[in-house]
């Protein structure tokens, strides 16, 4: 999972990467891993400034100030199979045709046959394992066909149909063509999100914006935004006076299935996706969690609701409302330490866990507690706060999930781990809950969970991490793809990444 954002100004005098960079704070949940933001100023002129790390380290001010133009698109990298070196740092950029700067949100899962197809047939050498890179090289195939000095929106819808017929997986997608105008598209299933913003200054003029979440457009009063459809297209002139944004519907709506883990944990509270708030789905999963725990635990036997800070505050808040039973804060967070299940191996996610939260020994001593979280992937973290809860003198401890269990892995874009590391990988409940160490482990149900997301236009959602059923079809080729990478990247032998890509010489001090 990844964050990314683009913007087109209407005045070409002003500079888009301020903005660009103040959007990223905004996106910084979406990805920790790495940040990078290319834009495009006279003469078509690309300026790029990426690298490992979060937003407010990679934009110092003099890196900044090198970035000209006014459109530009910007990424946060959310750490997956592959490697974190700098030279996986999105935007990527080819040349060839026309110079292209593209940022992608998603993971295909047919890379091995797209790999092979861009080596065998296209002859394009892809110089890094992201698939994003692939992404931007098929794009630049499929445009390089129409083999014309300048090409128009018609040429790139029509280079978009054929990465829709190629690409297999959820994506969504910004980029620019040097000096023409910035795109973005979404796949045909709808799983990734993109919205589509527009601004009015006040001479009149209009600014543009794309954008993984609506926190960021409101923020920037970007305030008339809406949806980029399944398999929809939008593109956005560089020089507005042109002619406005031109939207296409590039392949028919294959279907409308967000990832349902958007609103379990990943998106801000206040963001708005496919029209679905993800504040009150979550107040929602809390009443639906407090009917399930009723049915499985007396109440008699709950003394108090404590949340895992922070995805589950929401729904721990108004779970506690449902019961009849007080809330209370018995987890302080460090902010200053990143999500865990993303780190990239399990002694860095269980020392982080103790890092990351510290228990107040008056919230627990003594009591029994209903500890509510968002999910339970690894149970890396759960294993230690149940065991925090205990060594502060709680009596019982019951353990509460806003979402279904987790037994399959997540191939759309949250690189989440092997099945067999998922802590509820072919195990029941009551095994679950002696591998945590907690008296009682209560999942909400797939059907409760969907209900409280679901709308009169979107009722179906990605489900796949909780069934085993993909959008896409069986992918056992792609798994068993993504377990060798994996294998490979754990080896101390491996190859060598090279810690910056050869796209655009960057004049940043690291």
């Amino acid at each position: 999972m990844c964050g990314i954002l683009g913007i087109v100004l209407g005045d070409q005098t002003r500079t888009v990467a301020p903005e660009l960079c103040d959007g990223c704070i905004f996106l910084q949940h979406r990805g920790q891993d790495a940040a990078g933001i290319a834009t495009c100023g006279n003469r078509g002129r690309i300026y790029q400034c990426k690298g490992n790390g979060m937003a407010r380290d990679v934009f110092t001010e003099n890196r900044v100030a090198g970035l000209a133009g006014s459109m530009g698109i910007a990424h946060l990298r959310y750490p997956t199979a592959g490697s974190s070196a700098n030279s996986e740092a999105q935007p990527f950029y080819v040349n060839s045709p026309y110079g292209i700067n593209l940022a992608h949100n998603g993971n295909l899962v047919n890379t091995a046959s797209l790999s092979r197809y861009m080596d065998e047939d296209v002859h394009r050498h892809i110089n890094t394992d992201s698939d994003s890179e692939l992404l931007l090289n098929i794009f630049a195939a499929e445009l390089e066909k129409h083999n014309k000095y300048r090409v128009n929106n018609e040429d790139v819808f029509h280079a978009l149909e054929g990465v829709y017929r190629l690409c297999r997986g959820g994506y969504a997608v910004v980029g620019m063509l040097a000096g023409f105008a910035m795109f973005g598209f979404r796949d045909p299933n709808g799983i990734r999100p993109l919205l589509f913003g527009e601004r009015t200054n006040k001479d009149g003029s209009k600014d543009y914006m794309l954008a993984s979440e609506s926190v960021v457009l409101k923020a920037h009063n970007f305030n008339k935004f809406r949806d980029l459809l399944p398999g929809e297209a939008v593109i956005v002139p560089k020089d507005l006076s042109r002619g406005p944004p031109e939207f296409k519907q590039v392949v028919p709506v294959n279907a409308y299935r967000p990832d349902l883990f958007e609103y379990v944990y990943f998106a801000r509270p206040d963001s708005v996706l496919d029209g679905i708030s993800v504040y009150h789905t979550r107040l929602a999963m809390g009443v639906k969690l407090a009917e399930n725990i009723k049915r499985q635990v007396s109440t008699d036997d709950i003394d108090v609701v404590i949340a895992v800070p922070d995805t589950a505050r929401t729904c721990a808040l108004q779970c506690a409302n449902a019961l009849g039973k007080p809330y209370r804060e018995g987890f302080v967070k460090n902010r200053y330490v990143g999500r865990t299940f993303i780190m990239p191996n399990q002694e860095e996610r269980v020392s982080s866990v103790r890092r990351k939260l510290n228990a107040m020994d008056s919230e627990f001593k003594g009591k029994n507690v209903l500890i509510v979280d968002d999910s339970i992937v690894r149970g890396t973290t759960s294993i230690e706060i149940v065991s925090m809860a205990k060594e502060c003198g709680a009596n019982k401890v019951y353990f509460a999930s806003a979402a279904p269990a987790i037994r399959y892995n997540h191939i759309y874009g949250i690189d989440l781990t092997d099945n067999k590391n998922l802590i509820a990988f072919e195990k029941t409940e009551e095994e679950v809950a002696q591998v945590l160490g907690c008296d009682k482990v209560i999942y909400q149900s797939l059907e409760d969970l969907i209900d409280c997301c679901k709308t009169d236009k979107i009722d179906k959602f990605e489900v796949g991490v909780f069934t085993g059923n993909y959008v896409t079809g069986v992918e056992d080729g792609y798994l068993n793809e993504l377990a060798r990478v994996r294998a490979e990247n754990e080896k101390s032998t491996c190859e060598l990444k090279s810690e910056v890509d050869i796209g655009l010489y960057n004049s940043a001090d690291y």
